[in-house]
C-alpha cells in the first residue's frame, strides 16, 4: 500500500493517511520456518475448537495427531500468535505492572441496547510466508462489528487506530470491555476512552465467558472466510477480510437475533431510541 518512489507523497504522508504508524511500515520482521507456520495453523484451528487448552494439554493433542513437538516449542508459538487458555485461574491474563486494570463491569448488567456496552480483542490471521494480527471492535447488543485493523506487531498503536475509527463514525460506548492484556490496558488506548467519558470494564479472575461474544466472531471469521483461502499477502488479507465482514453485518442474519442482520439490529434500536 505504501508507494516509496511516489513523485508526490513521501512515506512519512503515505502512512499519515493510511494510518499505520511508520514503525509497522519500517518493521521488517525476520520470517517464521515454514514448520512453525503449519504448526500454528495448526494451533489456531485447535484453538477455536478447545479454547480452554493450555501449552500442555495442546502438546499432548499435537502429539496424539503425530506432530514432535514438546511444551516449549508449542508455549512459545501460543504466545506468539497471543493466545491463552480461556478458564478460570488465579493469573487469567497477563498485564504490564505499571498498568492500571479497571474492575469488570459486566457481571450482573443486562446489554439490551446499542452502543450500551463495545468489546475488543485480537487473534492471529495467517498469511502466506507468516502472520498478522487482526483487532475488531464489536457492539455487544447487536454484535456488529464497528471497526477493525490488521497489523503485523502486537503492539497497542493498530488497537488504539480501530477503536478511533469506530467512535469517529458511531460515537462513544457508555462502557468498553476488554481483557487485561498489555494492549488494552495501556495509557494509550484507556486514555482518549476516559478522555471521552467512557466506563472502561476489564475481565478478570472468575470472568472466563466475558469475553464469548467476540470469540464468536472470531469462530465465524476464521471457519467461514480464514481457513477456506489462502491469504498471499497482507494486502489481500485486508481485503477479503474487508468483504466478509461487510457481508458479516450487513446480510449475514445473526443466530441471536432471527433472521436480522447486525447492522438492521444496531440501526432499528438507536433510530427507535431517537423516535
Amino acid at each position: 500500500m505504501i508507494e516509496t518512489e511516489h513523485p508526490k507523497l513521501s512515506v512519512a504522508r503515505q502512512c499519515e493517511l493510511l494510518e499505520p504508524p511508520r514503525s509497522t511500515y519500517y518493521h521488517h520482521p525476520k520470517p517464521p520456518k515454514e514448520a512453525d507456520l503449519a504448526l500454528m495453523k495448526q494451533i489456531d484451528e485447535i484453538y477455536l475448537e478447545s479454547p480452554f487448552f493450555g501449552s500442555r494439554q495442546m502438546t499432548r493433542w499435537l502429539q496424539r495427531e503425530g506432530h514432535v513437538v514438546n511444551r516449549k516449542r508449542v508455549r512459545r508459538l501460543m504466545r506468539l500468535m497471543g493466545l491463552t487458555a480461556i478458564n478460570q485461574k488465579p493469573s487469567l491474563s497477563k498485564k504490564a505492572a505499571s498498568h492500571q486494570i479497571y474492575p469488570y463491569l459486566l457481571r450482573t448488567l443486562k446489554v439490551e441496547r446499542s452502543n450500551q456496552v463495545w468489546a475488543t480483542d485480537i487473534t492471529y490471521i495467517s498469511v502466506c510466508g507468516g502472520f498478522v494480527y487482526l483487532c475488531a471492535v464489536i457492539d455487544w447488543h447487536s454484535r456488529m462489528v464497528l471497526a477493525w485493523a490488521l497489523s503485523n506487531t502486537l503492539d497497542a498503536s493498530f488497537c488504539v487506530r480501530a477503536v478511533q475509527r469506530a467512535m469517529a463514525i458511531y460515537g462513544k460506548p457508555e462502557i468498553f470491555n476488554t481483557d487485561q492484556g498489555c494492549q488494552f490496558t495501556s495509557a494509550a488506548f484507556t486514555q482518549p476512552l476516559l478522555a471521552a467519558g467512557v466506563r472502561l470494564s476489564m475481565d478478570g479472575k472468575g470472568r472466563c465467558l466475558a469475553h464469548v461474544l467476540v470469540e464468536r466472531l472470531w469462530r465465524s471469521v476464521k471457519y467461514e472466510e480464514v481457513y477456506l483461502k489462502r491469504y498471499e499477502t497482507i494486502v489481500e488479507a485486508h481485503a477479503n477480510l474487508e468483504t466478509y465482514l461487510l457481508c458479516y453485518n450487513d446480510r449475514r442474519p445473526h443466530s441471536a437475533h432471527g433472521r436480522q442482520t447486525p447492522s438492521e439490529v444496531y440501526h432499528a434500536q438507536l433510530d427507535q431510541a431517537a423516535a
